[in-house]
């Protein structure tokens, strides 16, 4: 059974650390970026099924870089959930016009993440809009 593969984008390196922990104990692949090129990098070369993405990253933005990779037809397939503390009363929208399929909030609750992150992947028996979305 191939293991979930995801890609944590995330400028804050506790913030990868913790994340990358929890994922890993539960079995995912992770690899991680804490830019949008170093992503792009990582995007072609590890090919995540799922990108947990911060919001407020150096540079290019992680909103731009969800319109991106949802516009490359090579990677529109990738589920992005946004990872952010910052979400305020419009951002949904925003999330949701960039890409993003899900939102996690920051600081996460280390006992329900995984489970969290599982649930936004798509599964044969349900389409690419995960019950858990935004």
């Amino acid at each position: 059974m191939k293991l979930p593969r995801v890609l944590i984008v995330d400028d804050n390196a506790m913030n990868i650390t913790l994340a990358q922990v929890v994922l890993s104990a539960d079995g995912w692949d992770v690899e991680s970026a804490s830019d949008a090129d170093e992503a792009l990098r990582q995007i072609s070369a590890f090919g995540p099924d799922l990108i947990l993405m911060d919001i407020q990253l150096p540079g290019m933005d992680g909103l731009e870089l969800a319109g991106r990779v949802k516009a490359d037809p090579a990677t529109q397939h990738i589920v992005i959930v946004a990872f952010t503390a910052y979400a305020m009363r419009g951002d949904e929208e925003k999330m949701r016009a960039a890409g993003c399929e899900g939102y996690v909030s920051k600081p996460i609750n280390v006992n329900q993440f995984s489970a969290q992150i599982r649930s936004m992947l798509p599964t044969p028996d349900r389409d690419r809009t995960p019950s858990s979305a935004l």
